[in-house]
């Protein structure tokens, strides 16, 4: 039936709860914006401020601790109700598959601010699963044995994104490389679907004890593993497998392939662009309140700054202070036969769009592993790297040219 005839499909029971945290945290951040700037005022006029230069004292710092205080008490309120309602709702809720509009809203919502969902246990932020034909792998009823080999293609996608997006068009037709691989070549894909706004070495722990489980109990024995990662997905796969290799787990041993498309390896120039909007907004006492705005960004968001991968780049530092890259260098993994595609919308080949331009998103060089410090470039072999011409970062999915390159890497 057309979506017009079942108008809440896209809604769960949970979703009202998730709602009432998401209004209750903004009500608060709206408040202590707007006292933050009150007090901006007031100190340039010589009054003393509350237990922090942003906070009022007196009767003012009352009112804006009962608007606090009694946002809080109803939010709580709320969503407590809501809990106890949720049981009763979701027996009524339509039993429809997850659609494909929610997926992207979800997807989206995570990457800009899934670290803060995750935090307040809001139903919204996405946790980590592995999924088969659409379905989440649950091990305590692992798939037929007859329906999956031993050569597994793990498919790991982007920021604001999820894994029913790697299904794209070109021409009017459905485009998927990985299912392509696994028609081509016996592969079958494994598609990670994860919070995005979390940190990237947060979301590689995750991933190394996924993949960990996977080799324990997937059906029949996993001969290969290779991974295929867009964009962000590729710094996940990477933090992963060294996370691994600290664990001692032995997943990794079984890799084969990485193939990186448009990933990030030394960050984008839009997260350093956004880094200095804080340095800018926090200059003067009147917009320094306003920088808390540009500061609800995820912590993935940031981690693509410099292309972080580690815990050690962020633990303990504050992510919005403005800094030159000191994050620590983590090299491919020399065992696995590491690839890369970096695309451009330029025609061809030159150092201004090179830097500039890149594929919109992602500079080339990023996506190729260079960097102007020789200690931390990332070295693919030149039959290893492709460069898509007149292709954009979401048209990586789509292209016939990846297409065909991806099948020449994976065949024997």
């Amino acid at each position: 039936m057309s979506a017009s005839k079942h108008p809440l499909k896209h809604l769960r029971a949970s979703d009202m709860r998730a709602v009432t945290l998401l209004a209750t945290d903004a009500t608060a951040a709206v408040t202590r914006i707007a006292e933050g700037v009150h007090q901006s005022v007031w100190r340039t006029l010589g009054a003393p401020s509350g237990a922090t230069s942003e906070q009022a004292r007196g009767l003012t710092g009352m009112v804006y601790k009962s608007i606090n205080g009694v946002t809080q008490l109803v939010g709580n309120g709320v969503a407590t109700a809501l809990t106890r309602l949720e049981p009763l709702l979701q027996r009524i809720e339509a039993p429809d598959e997850e659609s494909f509009e929610r997926a992207a809203v979800l997807a989206a919502l995570n990457g800009v601010m899934g670290d803060r969902l995750q935090r307040a246990g809001n139903p919204l932020a996405t946790p980590m699963t592995l999924r088969l034909h659409n379905q989440v792998l649950d091990w305590t009823t692992p798939p037929d044995a007859k329906q999956v080999c031993g050569k597994v293609l793990v498919v790991i996608h982007g920021l604001c994104m999820n894994d029913r997006q790697w299904t794209s068009q070109h021409a009017g037709l459905p485009v998927n490389h990985a299912e392509a691989l696994g028609a081509a070549l016996g592969y079958t894909p494994v598609y990670v679907r994860y919070n995005s706004g979390l940190h990237v070495s947060e979301n590689g722990h995750g991933l190394a004890r996924q993949l960990d489980d996977l080799v324990r109990c997937w059906p029949v024995p996993v001969t290969e593993l290779s991974v295929l990662a867009h964009s962000m997905g590729g710094l996940v796969a990477r933090s992963a497998l060294f996370a691994a290799s600290q664990a001692s787990m032995t997943w990794p041993d079984v890799v084969k392939n990485i193939v990186f498309l448009g990933t990030p390896h030394h960050g984008s120039p839009l997260e350093r662009a956004g880094n200095w909007i804080d340095v800018i907004l926090g200059s003067t006492p009147y917009s320094r309140p306003f920088a808390k705005l540009g500061q609800l960004r995820s912590a993935g968001i940031t981690d693509l700054r410099y292309g972080h991968v580690l815990d050690a780049n962020w633990q303990g530092h504050d992510r919005f202070r403005r800094k030159p890259d000191s994050r620590v260098h983590l090299p491919l993994p020399e065992s696995v036969a590491c690839f890369t595609v970096a695309a451009t919308t330029a025609a061809k080949r030159s150092a201004l769009a090179d830097r500039l331009l890149g594929d919109g998103l992602v500079p080339l060089n990023s996506a190729l592993g260079h960097h102007d410090d020789p200690q931390r470039c990332l070295h693919f072999a030149r039959e290893r790297r492709l460069i898509a011409y007149r292709t954009s970062h979401l048209a990586l999915l789509s292209s016939p040219a990846v297409a065909r390159q991806l099948l020449s890497w994976f065949t024997p």
